[in-house]
């Protein structure tokens, strides 16, 4: 299982690795009803499994370090971690100008392994006056990731 990092419920994402429910259950049941440890011998050899992109983010993406309220609007193909201490948690969230709260990432105990891309399952339509938070304050930022459409001549910019 390759490392993902998001918390499992916080945000639809494609290609999420993270175990569901019902298996978390089976392997508590599991631990919990005496299973032997197995001989380490036989662990796999840790491979260095890279998580797969499908499409490519317009460069660098739309920062947001603590929170930032857009003055345009935007569609978000996905997120990634920016600049987070190891051992750190955060939740990102939208917060729309109606009031409703949209999950973009959580991700508890960040290591290193979870650099990588968050592609939603359906990307997200942000309106201008739409703020991004980050929370606590300190734990590290975000970049809002856009897709590149292979047919624009122009750069991918916020609001198109």
């Amino acid at each position: 299982m390759p490392p993902w990092g998001a918390v499992k419920g916080f945000g639809e994402f494609q290609g999420d690795r993270g175990l569901t429910q019902e298996q978390l259950e089976l392997i508590a049941e599991w631990v919990e009803g005496g299973a032997p440890e197995g001989d380490p011998q036989y662990l796999p050899k840790t491979s260095n499994v890279q998580p797969e992109s499908s499409g490519g983010p317009a460069p660098g993406g739309l920062p947001v370090d603590g929170e930032l309220t857009l003055k345009t609007a935007v569609t978000v193909a996905g997120v990634r971690a920016k600049e987070v201490p190891e051992g750190s948690s955060f939740m990102a969230v939208a917060e729309l100008p109606d009031g409703t709260i949209e999950p973009l990432l959580w991700i508890y105990n960040y290591q290193p392994r979870f650099d990588h891309p968050y592609w939603y399952s359906t990307p997200l339509r942000f309106p201008a006056g739409a703020r991004i938070e980050i929370t606590p304050r300190g734990s590290g930022g975000i970049a809002l990731l856009m897709r590149r459409n292979p047919a624009a001549r122009s750069r991918l910019k916020p609001g198109n």
